[in-house]
């Protein structure tokens, strides 16, 4: 007999394609590129969603300082939100990437992405989170 307060799990979603997160989001019209719009420098990191060998890849790129990170691995439905999740060999670190990113990543992590409307989306990770909206590709 199991106890009252036990409940099923429910079985967790993820994706590793552009497709299946179109799917799992219910949004064939998902956009792929994004642009952060809180940044405190003038110089927005830029987001694209895309496939690499049948993997899911998420690149960070800071305008005008090149690449900040290159994320292959998972998207998962966590709840509401998305969740890229990453080992330390998924991750690769470009010039743009600070210290801290590096110490705080290195050795993987997530970035969760929580849609606030059809046009905005948080992206968030260890001590840091951005907005950002849909960029022209």
């Amino acid at each position: 007999m199991l106890p009252l307060s036990s409940q099923a799990q429910v079985p967790e979603k993820c994706v590793s394609t552009v497709a299946g997160l179109k799917q799992l989001l219910n949004d064939p019209a998902f956009p792929l590129h994004w642009e952060e719009t809180t940044m405190d420098d003038g110089k927005p990191l830029m987001v694209t969603i895309s496939e690499k060998s049948g993997a899911a890849s998420v690149e960070f790129v800071k305008r005008d300082k090149g690449l900040w990170a290159d994320i292959s691995g998972q998207i998962c439905q966590a709840g509401t939100d998305l969740e890229i999740r990453f080992t330390a060999e998924q991750i690769h670190f470009g010039p743009a990437a600070s210290w801290i990113l590096r110490y705080l990543m290195g050795s993987g992590g997530k970035f969760t992405l929580t849609r606030l409307g059809p046009k905005e989306l948080r992206v968030a990770t260890t001590g840091w989170s951005g907005i950002f909206v849909p960029a022209d590709s």
